[in-house]
């Protein structure tokens, strides 16, 4: 059984998050944080509209959806705005996972044999109202598309039995009750629309009683029971907090049953305070949130460890770490792929920022994108070369060149690792 989605909308206008298709009053002036926010009050994917007037206003919104796609922690789709093969290929380059076509439109719908053979049919959704589009396009849409976005989904229950591709169903401000029918429905995959995104901060709680209703849902399931734990005198187990993306230790603090099972309840870490003796939300006063992104236990059952997304600082002094009192420190090398990764383009980015006389890599900015790209395509024939030698030294000495000379085009570009390795993992 597939688990139910729910996905918040961004209404995209001229830099700006609309409350929705037909009103124009302002939600949000940071469209990427409003995302961020979706993300992290548990949402599962963002739906994000651009409502651009023209083409100079769509490379803005582009822009736009780039930092949106950037801030979320979750897959953003795309839709609006889209004439040609290009504006699918700008949504899915700006970091969207999915891009949604509108089948209102004859061009969209004439757009999907070559979008869905060029990308995948699993970055391709079609979005429609009139129940008749199902009936015309059937082979289309069960070749090409993944899934469908219905917009009147009152209208098109009767009909989407008869297709084989799951649905997401936009919903206007209905009642609890109705949403939950709607979720229950077996092709409904998930539901969209002003019912999710006015409920965006109570997405857990929605999840939660999807839950109880015995819909599948993307939730914090309780696999272990508190009992399970060995917790110590005071009834308590030590929680270690790390950050989900860097792996940077943050904090250690207790849960409590209580503590336990709110975490799970809203996705927010809640521990117990034993000097205060009171159940403690972290970032409740401070705004400094933790949101959850799994929860283990160690070996022996008496320890956890929580992975999370970290709001400003962990430490009540500022600091993003609470572990920052260095004792002793040897030297040692770091092999870490991506933290090295990250600490030559840290140079890199420093030298472009603060030019130091005699630097070769200045030397290449200075010079501009020509020579660098010149010397990208030098080093990768290098390696060409150098992978007909059966000796591997020589390719890894060729490699580390021309991945050199490639974070320095990153550089040029303002691209990122965390850019590139998402990317990656949403392919």
């Amino acid at each position: 059984m597939m688990k139910k989605l729910f996905i918040p909308c961004i209404y995209l206008k001229k830099g700006l998050a609309l409350k929705s298709m037909t009103d124009a009053a302002v939600i949000s002036m940071d469209p990427a944080q409003l995302a961020k926010t979706y993300s992290q009050n548990n949402a599962d994917e963002i739906l994000v509209f651009d409502l651009s007037d023209g083409d100079a206003e769509h490379e803005e919104a582009i822009d736009v959806i780039k930092q949106i796609c950037k801030e979320s922690e979750v897959p953003v789709i795309g839709a609006g705005h889209i004439v040609r093969m290009e504006d699918v290929k700008k949504l899915l380059y700006a970091g969207c996972a999915r891009a949604c076509l509108d089948y209102e439109k004859q061009s969209n719908i004439d757009l999907t044999k070559e979008v869905s053979e060029k990308f995948g049919k699993d970055k391709i959704l079609a979005s429609f109202r009139d129940p008749s589009v199902i009936t015309a396009n059937q082979q289309l849409l069960d070749t090409y598309v993944s899934a469908a976005l219905l917009t009147e989904p009152a209208a098109l229950l009767a009909s989407v039995t008869d297709i084989n591709m799951p649905f997401i169903a936009s919903l206007a401000d209905i009642s609890l009750d109705k949403a939950l029918e709607y979720l229950g429905v077996h092709s409904i995959c998930g539901i969209s629309g002003e019912f999710v995104t006015q409920n965006s901060s109570d997405i857990s709680s929605l999840k939660h009683l999807c839950f109880e209703n015995g819909i599948e849902v993307n939730t914090y399931e309780n696999c272990i029971p508190w009992e399970r734990f060995r917790t110590n005198s005071d009834g308590m187990i030590p929680v270690i907090t790390q950050d989900y993306q860097t792996g940077e230790v943050l904090m250690l603090a207790y849960m409590t049953k209580e503590a336990y099972e709110l975490t799970l309840r809203t996705g927010k870490m809640t521990y117990y305070s034993r000097s205060r003796k009171e159940l403690w939300i972290k970032g409740e006063t401070s705004g400094h949130y933790q949101y959850v992104k799994s929860l283990t236990a160690d070996c022996d059952m008496d320890t956890l460890l929580a992975k999370v997304s970290q709001t400003g600082a962990a430490c009540h002094t500022g600091n993003y770490s609470c572990f920052f009192n260095e004792i002793m420190k040897k030297e040692y090398d770091d092999e870490n792929p991506l933290t090295i990764f990250n600490s030559v383009f840290e140079v890199i980015l420093d030298r472009k920022a603060h030019p130091k006389e005699g630097s070769y890599t200045n030397y290449l900015f200075e010079k501009g994108i020509d020579k660098i790209l010149k010397k990208v395509g030098e080093e990768a024939t290098e390696i060409v070369i150098a992978a007909k030698n059966p000796n591997p030294e020589e390719i890894k000495y060729e490699i580390s060149d021309l991945l050199y000379h490639l974070m320095v085009l990153m550089a040029e570009k303002g691209v990122t690792w965390e850019e590139i390795t998402r990317e990656l993992a949403n392919r």
